[in-house]
Parts: C-alpha cells; sequence; structure tokens
C-alpha cells in the first residue's frame, strides 16, 4: 500500500512496474541488465482518487499521459533496478500531492483611477502627436 496522505493510499495492484535496458551511466552493465524502470499508474480507472484530483492530475502530467488515461514515469537515473523504483514512486507520489493543492481562485480586478486617467491622458497625447504630423495644403499657401 503506497500512502500519499493519510486519507489516499494506492493500492499496490493498481501500480504496474516495466523494467528495461537504459541508456547512460553503468558501462557495458547497461547492455545486460534492464535498470530502468516505467511505472503505470492508470489515473482514469483508479478508485483511490477522487474526480477532480484526477483532472487536475490528468493536466499536471501532459505528455506523460496515453490517451487510455494511463500515465507512465520512466526513472533511470540510477545504477541500480531499486533506486529507479523507488524515484518513480516518489515521483508519482509529488506529482499527486501537487493535484491535491485546489488552484486559487482568481478574483477579477479593475484597474484604478489614476490607471484609467493616466491611459486617457498618454492616448490624447499620441493622438495630438500624430495630428500635428498631418499634412495640411492650405498652412504652405
Amino acid at each position: 500500500m503506497l500512502e500519499v496522505t493519510p486519507s489516499i493510499k494506492i493500492g499496490e495492484s493498481e501500480l504496474h512496474f516495466d523494467f528495461i535496458r537504459a541508456s547512460g551511466p553503468g558501462g557495458q552493465n547497461v547492455n545486460k541488465v534492464a535498470s530502468s524502470v516505467q511505472l503505470r499508474f492508470d489515473i482514469r480507472n483508479s478508485p483511490s482518487l477522487e474526480p477532480d484530483v484526477k483532472e487536475r492530475l490528468i493536466k499536471l502530467a501532459g505528455s506523460r499521459m496515453t490517451s487510455d488515461g494511463v500515465l507512465v514515469i520512466e526513472a533511470k537515473r540510477y545504477r541500480l533496478q531499486d533506486q529507479n523504483r523507488e524515484d518513480a514512486v516518489k515521483r508519482l507520489v509529488a506529482l499527486i500531492q501537487k493535484a491535491l493543492q485546489e488552484p486559487a481562485a482568481r478574483k477579477p480586478t479593475r484597474p484604478g483611477q489614476g490607471a484609467r486617467q493616466k491611459r486617457l491622458n498618454e492616448k490624447k497625447r499620441r493622438g495630438e502627436l500624430k495630428r500635428s504630423r498631418r499634412y495640411h495644403p492650405e498652412e504652405d499657401e
């Protein structure tokens, strides 16, 4: 059982690990040992998460999501399979914890009186400048 928060626990049966060969550090060992880990977590069908958390998690996951609603986290930072597995799980927990935080509601604001007056004055000044650049043939006579 993976504990994200005291109220949210994800069963081991919801997590699927695939071990593949990784590039990177390890020398010739890389060619022989499947030390890289792909963690797959089916967000859409997970009974552990609330619907609003699922939606935020899908948005946060971005390109790590498949079209089936499965989150794929790839960990190949370490040479050992166990360390990569722990790294993938930690990244999943961090992503879920970030999705648990509800975004602050935006408070609509309006520009103040001073800002409106400043904007209008600048528009008038620019208009006057452009008007002074116009060609007036009657002034040349």
